[in-house]
């Protein structure tokens, strides 16, 4: 941890707080404390605004190909470093050391993409239909944007907005989760090691977000906000950039259903719902949430799932062998022991898990749930853990209504070997993505987002640097 900045940055150089205040971080497995960081207050968020918009003018008209090799370059050096960041998200975030290899090597993909993409920024040329003007059109970056992200993916999610700002020329002020912003600040430095201007992008770690990013929003300077995150901070996030008109992209909370055919390879079900239920410890906003198993195979699936999910070694991340870490923390530990307890009262047996152990650390067995009544509150709540709750349907338009009955809409998960049902059912879930007989639907190279209130914009793919560009239009006259 020693290597590790603990500071701001801000400007291409390390700051303390205007203030002093520094913040700990945890270690979700011991609650020890890892290291102590900056926490920015209202004048740090100026400070990174002021060196935010001083540089955006010379970084938009910096070449395509320069701003794609500087990704490139740190694409380059997170492969490299994998193994050290790695440890660094297991440390502040407690994901197993596999996942968070894993992770770093998604991460990386996003500055591969991105560096791709600068070079293929277009316009558009065109005589009008009146035959009076010609058509310029060109595209040109939104300008200083507030990125905010989550401590579930704290390298990912970084990348995944960092990557698409550096290519279109916006310059950014990174806001990282409190839980983990070590990941975020490595990250800054690789990004200066790799060549990126100072000024370009800005790290504010902080605990008070609200004195941070609110005058932000409102202050008319910033142009873009990027979160993920709560549906409820970002309906209050949407809330701040209304006065200011400014552009938004939001990928909040999850409900995802799970649905199982009568006519699904129940091997590649349970091997799907493994992945979608306990990549990340459940901690995931792509987490399948709502288990819809058809009453003709739902005792064989529940079975076979609870005897892969009883299999799990539970411990901290750095421990040989480990599968599942820690939760993030005593809050998110808690809500999920609220849920499983409310859907037990509720008549739900538990099949696998289901008891919180002793001693340190924010530890919560793998859990399957059967016979859960639809009023649970986990049918309605985001679970965030290692809970998987099982209901059983007979007739696909029920199982469709009841998998639609959401205000949220990311990612629905479909098992079925029908072609006919596997298209005609992913059309009707109202979601932005769907695994089709996979538990995995995230990749650098597809756009990921939903609908309803599960976000608006996409992230990733080829339109995923759309978010950070506006179009402008001249008119030429026809001589």
């Amino acid at each position: 941890m020693t290597d590790t900045p603990t500071q701001l940055f801000i400007g291409g150089a390390w700051a303390d707080a205007a203030d002093g205040a520094t913040m700990p971080v945890d270690d979700p497995a011991t609650g020890e404390i890892l290291a102590h960081v900056a926490d920015a207050g209202a004048k740090d968020a100026q400070r990174a605004e002021e060196a935010a918009v001083q540089a955006q003018e010379q970084w938009a008209r910096t070449a395509p190909r320069v701003r794609s090799e500087i990704l490139r370059r740190a694409y380059e050096i997170v492969v490299e470093r994998t193994d050290e960041l790695a440890h660094l998200m297991t440390a502040e975030m407690g994901k197993p050391l596999a996942e968070a290899r894993g992770e770093a090597a998604y991460a990386a993909e996003f500055f591969r993409w991105f560096s791709e993409e600068a070079v293929r920024i277009d316009g558009g040329h065109g005589v009008l239909p009146d035959g009076r003007n010609r058509m310029l059109l060109s595209r040109r970056p939104v300008g200083p944007c507030l990125l905010i992200t989550p401590w579930n993916f704290p390298l990912a999610m970084g990348t995944r907005k960092i990557g698409p700002a550096i290519a279109a020329g916006c310059t950014m002020i990174l806001k990282p989760a409190p839980q983990t912003p070590l990941s975020s600040l490595a990250l800054a430095a690789i990004l200066k090691e790799a060549g990126l201007p100072d000024g370009v992008l800005n790290v504010v770690t902080t605990s008070r977000a609200g004195e941070v990013c609110e005058p932000l929003l409102r202050g008319g300077r910033i142009r873009k906000v990027s979160f993920t995150g709560s549906t409820n901070v970002g309906r209050l996030l949407l809330a701040q950039s209304a006065d200011a008109v400014v552009r938004t992209s939001m990928e909040l909370g999850g409900n995802a259903p799970f649905i199982v055919f009568e006519d699904a390879d129940l091997d590649k079900a349970v091997d799907g719902a493994m992945v979608a239920k306990m990549r990340n410890m459940g901690e995931a906003c792509t987490a399948a949430n709502r288990f819809f198993v058809h009453s003709s195979v739902a005792e064989e699936f529940g079975r076979r799932l609870a005897e892969r999910m009883g299999a799990l070694v539970v411990g901290p991340g750095t421990r040989d062998g480990v599968d599942v870490g820690p939760l993030i923390d005593r809050v998110g530990r808690a809500k999920v022991e609220e849920l499983v307890a409310d859907a037990v009262e509720r008549g739900a047996r538990v099949l696998v898990g289901g008891r919180t152990p002793e001693g340190p650390g924010c530890f919560y067995p793998p859990t399957v749930l059967v016979d859960v009544a639809s009023d649970s509150r986990l049918m309605d709540t985001e679970i965030f853990g290692p809970v998987a709750a099982i209901l059983t349907f007979d007739d696909e338009d029920e199982v469709i209504r009841r998998a639609n009955d959401t205000p949220w809409g990311l990612v629905g998960y479909v098992f079925t070997e029908g072609l006919d049902r596997a298209l005609r059912v992913s059309e009707r879930l109202e979601v932005g993505m769907v695994g089709l007989n996979t538990g995995l639907v995230s990749n650098p190279a597809a756009p990921f987002g939903g609908v309803k209130q599960s976000g608006l914009g996409r992230e990733g793919g080829r339109v995923g640097i759309d978010e950070f560009l506006e179009y402008q239009y001249v008119a030429v006259p026809v001589r």
